[in-house]
């Protein structure tokens, strides 16, 4: 696990903090119940609450998905409302240390709308999984712009080079890998149910 300040933006990160904390209350949850939901450790749910430690990929899906949330609903929800022209350098960018995994929101949620779009970048070798989906039956389209990106769908590798698209509906564990020998992009196209 990795301190928090090593990745986002101190603003997002104890935005996300708090935000994590609020939805475990408003469910009325204690730290060992939600503990039990999520598959988490009591102290590290307790330390990202209190912004000691910065979420994983895989730990912050395993919260989405009890939350019922995508990871960009989730970090929308730690910002203000966001405007409709989003320019690069206004883009939300997280960080995974421990995969090196990098997340941008490039299309944040919106009012009104349904769809959201993300780039991933994964150094060669470098996996994140998800237990499950963050909402089940959620539509994603995965576009390679560069690099090789291996996606793990109800058990089937499918492996998607630059310029394939692969969609699916997510319902259940999900795993990206990039075999290398050169790094992946690719954008991430979420449609919500």
């Amino acid at each position: 696990m990795r301190e928090a300040g090593k990745g986002a933006a101190p603003s997002v990160e104890a935005g996300l903090a708090a935000r994590l904390g609020e939805l475990r209350v408003e469910r009325g949850w204690s730290l060992d119940e939600l503990a039990r939901r999520s598959g988490l450790s009591r102290s590290t749910l307790s330390r990202l609450e209190r912004g000691e430690l910065s979420p994983t990929a895989a730990q912050l899906g395993r919260l989405c998905s009890v939350h019922e949330r995508t990871m960009s609903r989730l970090l929308l929800e730690v910002e203000a409302q966001p405007p409709q022209f989003v320019p690069a350098g206004q883009q939300t960018v997280w960080r995974d240390e421990a995969t090196g995994f990098v997340r941008r929101s490039v299309s944040p949620p919106h009012a009104g709308l349904r769809a959201e779009v993300v780039e991933g970048v994964l150094g060669p070798g470098a996996a994140i999984a998800y237990e499950d989906p963050p909402v089940p039956g959620l539509e994603q389209h995965i576009w390679v712009l560069e690099g090789t990106l291996e996606v793990t769908v109800d058990d089937t590798v499918h492996p998607v080079g630059p310029g394939d698209c692969l969609r699916f509906r997510l319902r259940g564990p999900s795993r990206f890998h990039c075999p290398g020998p050169e790094r992946v992009r690719y954008a991430l196209m979420i449609v919500a149910p």
